[in-house]
């Protein structure tokens, strides 16, 4: 796993410009805030999240994932799973695990105080995948060095993972048309632009509903799914009303969001 970074900067950079192509030449919503100052800030935040982890994580999911197999930690280790099943499960299992963990975050006022600095983006587009408060991304990460861990999740396992959940997240939170008859089909499997679209809405109950990532089936399954809009996607008004100003979306008004103004869970 020597690059694996090389990897998943690789990947991330080849999906960020795909879907920013796609969301340029085929925009689902009209732009309510300059693209210049909400993109600096947000992939500004992505470089900022990326020290904070280099700076106080002591290890990541990947390296969590080489010591769990060098101690025979996990339930995959203990089943003696063959690498062809361990894989595809990981990825599954660690998808049910970040739809639960998005809940948590929903459900708990504290938590929501972090996650809703990623819900205050007022235009959802491809950079909004990768907006999330530093906190927030530390305690992420814990969780996910716990699992792969409880898992014995493989190395390659995991690098599958990060992969497909920062390409889903882009991909999902792309301001970018899709025919409808290939959203129908396509989001039986996953989450969908126009699925995770009701999810950034600012009405409370649609808010919190759709919480997948990628797979879409954790949604329908814990009763957590809502297929569209109430007032329709051209006309869904996204964000979280009391950072609705535009200076709210400099990286200093980002990462102090969590500390102002409350904002209810109701």
């Amino acid at each position: 796993m020597e690059n694996s970074d090389s990897i998943r900067l690789a990947i991330f950079l080849s999906v960020l410009i795909i879907c920013a192509v796609w969301e340029w030449c085929a925009p689902r919503k009209i732009r309510t805030r300059s693209r210049w100052l909400r993109w600096t800030n947000n992939l500004g935040l992505v470089g900022f999240n990326s020290l904070t982890l280099a700076l106080v994580m002591p290890l990541l999911a990947i390296e969590s994932a080489v010591i769990a197999a060098e101690n025979n930690m996990g339930l995959f280790h203990w089943l003696e799973l063959p690498l062809w099943l361990a894989l595809p499960l990981s990825v599954v299992l660690l998808d049910a695990a970040i739809y639960f963990q998005h809940l948590v975050f929903h459900r708990i006022p504290l938590l929501w105080r972090l996650h809703r600095m990623h819900h205050a983006d007022r235009d959802i587009d491809v950079t909004t995948g990768a907006r999330f408060h530093p906190i927030e991304i530390v305690l992420s990460m814990w969780i996910k060095v716990a699992v792969v861990m409880l898992l014995g999740t493989p190395a390659l396992g995991v690098l599958v993972f990060e992969v497909v959940l920062n390409a889903s997240a882009m991909f999902n939170h792309s301001n970018a048309k899709l025919p409808l008859s290939v959203d129908r089909w396509l989001r039986r499997v996953v989450v969908t632009p126009d699925f995770h679209r009701v999810h950034h809405s600012v009405i409370p109950k649609e808010t919190h509903s759709n919480f997948g990532f990628f797979l879409s089936v954790w949604d329908r399954w814990f009763g957590t799914y809502r297929a569209q809009p109430e007032l329709g996607h051209d006309r869904v008004e996204i964000g979280i009303p009391e950072f609705s100003a535009p200076n709210e979306q400099r990286l200093d008004k980002l990462l102090t969001q969590p500390f102002r103004n409350d904002s209810s869970l109701d």
